[in-house]
């Protein structure tokens, strides 16, 4: 499980950041609850949410397919698509609107999705026909 350690280290410290900046920007429109009405505000609390929603369950996925054996190309190229996704998602939402960012992180994030659970399906689905 090293390398899915190596990227849940990674986005791990990806999601302080986008957390201090959360925090940074409450302190900063003396808003404790939802944006205050701010939209670059409410930007950057949906650029953590985002993240927050999308990670996880692509994490699990990466260690499923570690744990499982998985060639560790497919599993590196799970892990990097998370993260530039992410981190172009994160920049997009940080410092745009930059549409491009993040249709590009969109499509990295999705694309570690549909990767991951497309392996996860092959590595399980034997297991129905014994």
């Amino acid at each position: 499980m090293t390398t899915t350690a190596l990227y849940a280290g990674l986005l791990g410290l990806i999601y302080f950041f986008l957390s201090t900046m959360v925090i940074r920007g409450r302190r900063q429109h003396g808003v404790s609850m939802l944006d205050g009405g701010n939209k670059d505000f409410a930007r950057t609390i949906r650029g953590h949410g985002n993240f927050a929603e999308y990670v996880p369950i692509i994490l699990i996925l990466i260690g499923i397919s570690e744990f499982s054996g998985s060639s560790l190309v497919i599993v590196h190229a799970i892990g990097l698509m998370l993260l530039v996704g992410r981190i172009a998602h994160a920049w997009a939402f940080l410092y745009g609107p930059n549409i491009f960012a993040r249709q590009v992180g969109m499509l990295l994030t999705f694309g570690a999705l549909v990767v991951g659970a497309m392996n996860c399906l092959r590595i399980g689905l034997p297991t129905i026909t014994g």
